[in-house]
């Protein structure tokens, strides 16, 4: 049988989610705080190269930062609601026949 998961419950799943959309609210600022710092730099030190050169370096770290939130936002949630917890292993047998001193 497959056990149920904690985001099952609306209730828990609405909390978890809105945890979620917490933290990648607080990585957009981050995020946009990086690009104006970076932008600032790279005016600083190299003066106004093209607007292309900005725009894609903007973008580039934006497009980054917030993957790698978003991403380990979802290892977070699914940890922190104990989802990770409810899979069924098939090859969970194996491994303790493995380490049977019997074989």
């Amino acid at each position: 049988m497959i056990p149920r998961s904690p985001l099952d419950d609306p209730k828990q799943a609405a909390h978890a989610w809105a945890r979620y959309r917490r933290l990648m609210r607080f990585m957009m600022g981050v995020t946009l705080a990086v690009v104006v710092v970076a932008m600032a730099l790279l005016y600083k030190h190299n003066g106004f190269v093209s607007i292309h050169f900005y725009i894609a370096t903007a973008l580039g770290i934006g497009f980054a930062m917030l993957l790698m939130s978003a991403l380990m936002g979802l290892v977070f949630l699914s940890s922190g609601t104990g989802h990770d917890a409810t899979i069924i292993d098939p090859l969970e047998d194996d491994a303790d026949n493995k380490d049977d001193p019997k074989d």
